[in-house]
């Protein structure tokens, strides 16, 4: 926010520190370039940062990854309390998940999906010892379970795994045939299908 008097940017609009733009950018390159691609010299330049101040902040491209998965996981759980907190059924949150699933429809046409890219790169890697991603994928399979749950089923937990591999599936489609429109029939389906349960 911009002080109209002086010009001055206000304390609430502050530039965010290097280490919180080296996530950013990371989050971002590593989405659209995947992890092999992207290089730490590229991290930096994107986040306006110095490439030796990166070492002063992640020593490897690993502590880099580890640091994009928990924003990753912190935005997850944001996102879960908003819909707890603003829908009051089981239903109106399981529809509103879908929504989020469709708000970045063109981004996931073009890069894949930000957590099921990261996930699949992470599992292909011949060192990788970190189950860390894997916590992308059980918030929200946890938080939909919860909410079957609590329309009385006990196949929950099915459930819950069958809407996140449907949208899943559907933004591998999407990316792959390059079409937004594959994840707002997907979720058209989803909305559907939760209205039968």
């Amino acid at each position: 926010m911009t002080d109209s008097t002086s010009g001055q940017t206000t304390a609430t609009e502050r530039r965010p520190g290097k280490r919180e733009r080296l996530v950013a950018a990371a989050t971002q390159l590593l989405h659209q370039q995947g992890i092999e691609r992207t290089t730490l010299a590229d991290i930096a330049n994107a986040a306006d940062v110095p490439p030796g101040n990166v070492y002063y902040y992640f020593k490897t491209k690993d502590d880099v990854i580890a640091a994009v998965i928990e924003a990753h996981a912190q935005q997850i759980r944001t996102t879960l309390a908003f819909i707890d907190a603003h829908h009051r059924s089981p239903k109106s949150r399981l529809k509103a998940f879908v929504r989020e699933f469709t708000a970045q429809s063109e981004i996931v046409a073009q890069h894949g999906c930000p957590l099921g890219s990261l996930c699949s790169e992470l599992g292909k890697r011949v060192n990788q010892s970190d189950l860390a991603a894997a916590e992308l994928m059980r918030l929200p399979i946890e938080w939909a379970q919860q909410q079957f749950r609590s329309l009385g089923r006990r196949d929950a937990h099915d459930l819950a795994l069958d809407l996140l591999a449907a949208y899943e599936g559907s933004a591998l489609l999407a990316n792959t045939l390059a079409d937004p429109t594959v994840l707002s029939r997907a979720a058209r389906r989803l909305n559907h299908w939760i209205d039968t349960l």
